[in-house]
């Protein structure tokens, strides 16, 4: 199965600042941070549609999310995940004295995960730090 070597990037979006008014536990919410925009060359290389769930994995951690299309480029070997509870769970922790952690950079393998869901909130939570 094919994998890409990509830059990560997080940071916020308009669509990821109108799921927050619906609540981090609606659906809303997770359909705009549950994702990894790429660019759609990388999707044809990883053999992946919009909507299909993909792997993140950076030396933090890794999370499935679904594949989106990215609207910008083109940026081969760029990805993004808005900031959220997924987004999280891939960048570095560490933040150096400044209160925020590094989201920006952050050498990242992406590859189709076919057959692995999405959680949503609350069982992303319970996996990843025992409770919700």
């Amino acid at each position: 199965m094919p994998k890409l070597k990509a830059t990560l990037l997080t940071g916020r979006t308009v669509r990821q600042g109108r799921g927050k008014e619906y609540g981090k536990l609606s659906k809303e919410y997770q359909e705009s941070v549950a994702i990894c925009q790429i660019d759609p060359d990388d999707m044809r290389r990883l053999g992946v549609v919009e909507g299909s769930s993909v792997r993140v994995a950076t030396d933090f951690g890794s999370v499935v999310v679904k594949a989106a299309k990215s609207a910008r480029g083109p940026h081969p070997g760029v990805v993004f995940i808005p900031y959220g509870p997924w987004a999280s769970l891939v960048v570095n922790p560490e933040t150096h004295g400044t209160g925020m952690p590094s989201l920006k950079g952050i050498p990242a393998d992406v590859e189709s995960s076919p057959g692995e869901q999405v959680l949503g909130l609350q069982e992303l939570l319970k996996q990843n730090f025992g409770k919700v």
